[in-house]
């Protein structure tokens, strides 16, 4: 796994070459620290959805509950950055297993997704690519990270939206 993560991210770092991709690549890492992006989605998509106000703030508290769950698996597995690779951007810490960006950026696609915020999935994609276009993220870093937002998002979909469990008897 690790020569495949060794190829992939050094392909994907080779983009950065291009100042345009550098420059979005860095600015959504900026975007998405601390998972500021998808928390300022979910506060302005309550502020905006008076109807469905509550939904919004319980995915917005998804999407920072992943974001606090990544970073105690960080604390925990604690696997050094890459460094066969010059990062484009600095980092906050030096963990790099799994990433918050992707964690935050997926657990925002699912839930936000789930309340018709169409353009969050595809731009948490591009949040997870730029993970390793500046360079500071293996691959399969990534991979986890959106795993765990996604599996966060997805176990707490029901109580952000309200929806009542199904108490059906299963023949």
């Amino acid at each position: 796994m690790d020569g495949m993560d060794h190829r992939i991210l050094s392909a994907l770092r080779a983009h950065g070459a291009d100042p345009r991709v550098a420059g979005v690549a860095r600015a959504l890492s900026r975007a998405g620290e601390h998972g500021a992006l998808w928390l300022a989605a979910g506060l302005a998509g309550a502020a905006v959805d008076g109807t469905r106000r509550s939904a919004w703030l319980r995915g917005t508290a998804l999407t920072a509950g992943a974001h606090l769950v990544s970073m105690g698996v960080k604390r925990v597995v604690r696997r050094p950055r890459p460094t066969h690779v010059e990062p484009l951007v600095r980092t906050v810490g030096r963990h790099s297993f799994p990433s918050s960006h992707a964690t935050s950026a997926a657990a925002a696609a699912v839930a936000y997704g789930t309340l018709g915020a169409y353009p969050v999935p595809p731009l948490a994609a591009a949040m997870c690519v730029s993970r390793l276009v500046v360079g500071v993220h293996h691959p399969s870093d990534v991979l986890a990270g959106a795993a765990l937002g996604a599996l966060t998002a997805r176990v707490g979909s029901r109580w952000m939206t309200g929806a009542a469990p199904d108490n059906r008897e299963h023949a």
